[in-house]
């Protein structure tokens, strides 16, 4: 299960990733039998700065590609899958273009580009693939010309900022290094601002997945992520600080960590449980307006849950706890009693007495709890 979680974060990350410069398909079929291709990348733009800002990765969309990223060791079968939907993408072209009387040259079609986080010698020497050291860097090992084929192997990759948007698609300490140096880029840098997104979103599908136990590497990697989500959390209140400035210092920066922390709440309840209810989507914003700290032990406990029905009705029920929490000294011994209560209220009447809850009183909101 984590290998597909890996697999569907490598696709939605080159979306992210080379979507400027042309149409990406993730998932394409293959007409020859029911196949898919991670990614169909069809070139549409030249925009300098963007293909620079990406290096490598870069270099690798300046003509139309099919990019294949695996997660573990791409084996020889698997090496050999990915030539074969080259080759039926090729016929489908031709066919294409002869429906429409067009003629095609070589440069027409794709080139395959095999993204796997290590490569044995024999495997390479198997497929009789080479480097290319007078144009392109260590790591890249391209088969014969006519196969328009290369295995990038992300291992061998020199540790340099050009290689660096590739290197995040890796895995072990390859990975934690580049994630390290994503972090370290200036914050106004668009593309760490996309690429922290989609790993904090990883981090929450391989938190969420209680299927298997979580390998040692994956755990090292939400070790390694961890620190985003407080990163995230001091971006909102720069953020608020800056809209503050016109509103209020205080009141700007505060709405501006409200505001973050209901769309981390919101993405992690969709990740963890699917489609909200109409009472989940009600306490959304009463825990936002919980301090950071007790907000991140919420997350924590609600990714210890199962993702059952009973986990669920559970969840609700520490969402609800916290909010009424926020008044612990105030009710004491009734707090579990009046969580109870909140719960068993209609969803409109909830909702409205949520969202009337910082104005009222510790006794008007007992009494409204009966």
């Amino acid at each position: 299960m984590t290998r597909l979680i890996h697999a569907r974060f490598a696709k939605e990350y080159l979306e992210e990733m080379l979507s400027p410069l042309g149409t990406v398909n993730i998932g394409r079929d293959v007409t020859s039998e029911v196949r898919e291709i991670d990614v169909y990348f069809t070139h549409e733009a030249t925009i300098p700065e963007h293909i620079e800002n990406l290096g490598l990765l870069g270099q690798l969309a300046t003509a139309t590609a099919i990019f294949e990223p695996f997660r573990n060791p791409v084996t020889i079968r698997e090496v050999v899958g990915c030539i074969s939907k080259l080759f039926d993408i090729q016929s489908e072209l031709e066919r294409e273009a002869r429906r429409d009387n067009i003629r095609l040259n070589e440069n027409d079609f794709p080139k395959l580009w095999i993204l796997t986080p290590t490569a044995s010698e024999s495997l390479l020497n198997g497929f009789r693939a080479q480097p290319d050291e007078p144009n392109w860097m260590p790591g890249i090992y391209f088969l014969g010309e006519y196969l328009r084929s290369a295995i990038v192997v992300i291992h061998q990759l020199p540790k340099t900022p050009e290689t660096l948007w590739l290197r995040i698609l890796g895995r072990g300490k390859v990975q934690e290094r580049a994630v390290a140096e994503l972090i370290a880029l200036a914050t106004d840098n668009p593309l760490r601002t996309n690429a922290l997104e989609l790993l904090y979103r990883l981090q929450s599908n391989l938190v969420a997945d209680l299927e298997q136990p979580i390998e040692t590497e994956d755990r090292e990697l939400i070790m390694t992520i961890a620190p985003l989500f407080q990163e995230q959390l001091q971006a909102a209140q720069e953020q608020g600080l800056e809209q503050g400035l016109e509103q209020g210092l205080e009141q700007g920066l505060e709405q501006g960590r409200q505001e973050q922390q209901r769309l981390i709440l919101e993405n992690f309840l969709r990740v963890r449980f699917g489609e909200l209810d109409s009472l989940m989507i009600a306490f959304l914003s009463p825990v936002s307006r919980i301090p950071a700290a007790e907000f991140t032990v919420i997350l924590l406990a609600i990714s210890m849950l199962t993702v059952d029905a009973a986990g669920r009705q559970e969840a609700v029920r520490l969402l609800a706890e916290n909010v009424l929490a926020l008044r612990l000294n105030e009710f004491g011994d009734s707090l579990p009693t009046l969580v109870a209560n909140l719960l068993a209220l209609p969803v409109a009447e909830l909702t409205l007495l949520l969202e009337q809850l910082p104005q009222l009183s510790a006794d008007e909101l007992i009494s409204r709890l009966g």
